[in-house]
């Protein structure tokens, strides 16, 4: 049976690039995963809108089916009431061994300042200046230098501009529910959340780096039946 959270290493990211990045972590140093080797493991996005807490846990669980499970099927509305000891009561029932949880913290505004860039064209000779070469602004031999500077200049320099931006803070924490312990937790920020699964991924993604480098996981970790 595949190891929990190894799976997310074969989540296929669409973008080169990426939104979200680490901000803090921790770890317990008596835990890792090989000691934890979990085998069923509950994914809890904790969301007010139910539709996005769906389709979050759905898609971790996908990752790996056979031991991710979505919280959605054992903690609902049917249970909404039960105590915390009772709620815990059903997941040791159903032979829970861990837990990953993703809790939205908050959203900040944060105002960067995009610098100008200076662009320089290549190949194009001296326009306008002896070589009866416009290049495409039709500026030939004989220009005025106020016509000739208006024409150019432009392509030349673009002004810098401040640019306000709105950050999503999210909290990942994983659980050893033998032990009943936390034994990793990590904050993320990501700058875009309009796409769901591009986000979650995005947040698998920065997690696994960074267990691997506070040595939860495996640095040399492969996906292994």
């Amino acid at each position: 049976m595949k190891k929990i959270l190894i799976a997310f290493i074969c989540i296929c990211f669409a973008s080169c690039g990426s939104n979200t990045s680490i901000v803090s972590s921790w770890r317990d140093p008596n835990s890792s995963l090989s000691k934890e080797k979990f085998k069923k493991v509950l994914v809890v996005a904790l969301m007010k809108d139910e539709s996005s807490r769906r389709a979050t846990e759905n898609r971790i669980a996908s990752n790996n089916p056979t031991v991710l499970n979505p919280s959605y099927n054992y903690l609902n509305q049917q249970n909404l009431n039960l105590t915390k000891e009772e709620k815990l009561s059903i997941l040791q029932t159903e032979g829970f061994d861990g837990v990953i949880t993703l809790r939205f913290i908050r959203a900040d505004k944060e105002t960067e300042y995009i610098p100008g860039t200076a662009n320089y064209y290549g190949g194009m000779g001296y326009p306008g200046m002896g070589y009866g070469y416009a290049g495409g602004y039709g500026m030939g031999y004989g220009a005025g230098f106020g016509g000739w500077y208006g024409a150019y200049a432009p392509a030349y320099y673009t002004p810098g501009y401040y640019q306000e931006n709105v950050y999503y803070y999210i909290e990942t924490n994983i659980f050893d529910m033998k032990n009943n312990k936390l034994v990793w937790s990590a904050t993320t920020k990501s700058l875009d959340v309009s796409d769901v699964t591009t986000t979650v991924d995005e947040i698998m993604e920065a997690c696994v780096k960074q267990m691997r480098a506070d040595g939860y996981m495996d640095p040399k970790s492969k996906d292994k039946k």
